[in-house]
């Protein structure tokens, strides 16, 4: 069945009609055109298409849209503010923590919203908190050292 949702992404609010079945990342992905969130594995298991929702690392593949009704959806596309990159974007530049980049979206989100809760972790706490988000380039060194460098800015 197809129903309109009112969904707020990035700060603005969205209306969309979808199926009560489509997930949080098709709606992002295909009704918004918000492609900063990646389709991977689609089973929840390796974090590429994590979102922050009402400030928590939400996996988008097995989230319903309609469930994040009413609820703060933060996409990477909404990170920078006036132009400006969001500090965990710019330390995983400056730390060269982008290789192929398809899981970089998920890996700033969870590290932004580990510094939200924590803003002093230590590397086991960077860890623990990316520890759903699967990289296959980096070795996940240097993703660490720009979460704990962005804790330092």
């Amino acid at each position: 069945m197809k129903r309109l949702i009112e969904l707020n992404v990035n700060g603005e609010s969205h209306s969309v009609i979808a199926e009560d079945h489509r997930t949080l990342l098709e709606v992002l992905r295909e009704s918004l055109g918000l492609t900063g969130t990646k389709e991977a594995c689609d089973l929840g298991d390796c974090g590429a298409c994590t979102v922050l929702i009402d400030g928590q690392p939400t996996l988008s593949c097995i989230t319903l849209a309609l469930d994040a009704q009413g609820k703060e959806i933060t996409t990477i596309e909404g990170l920078a503010q006036n132009g400006q990159l969001h500090k965990v974007q710019k330390a995983f530049i400056e730390k060269g923590a982008v290789q192929c980049g398809f899981c970089t979206p998920g890996m700033i989100l969870t590290g932004k919203a580990l510094l939200d809760n924590n803003p002093s972790p230590t590397e086991q706490e960077v860890r623990q908190a990316i520890s759903g988000n699967l990289c296959r380039c980096t070795g996940y060194v240097k993703i660490v050292d720009a979460i704990v460098a962005a804790s330092k800015q």
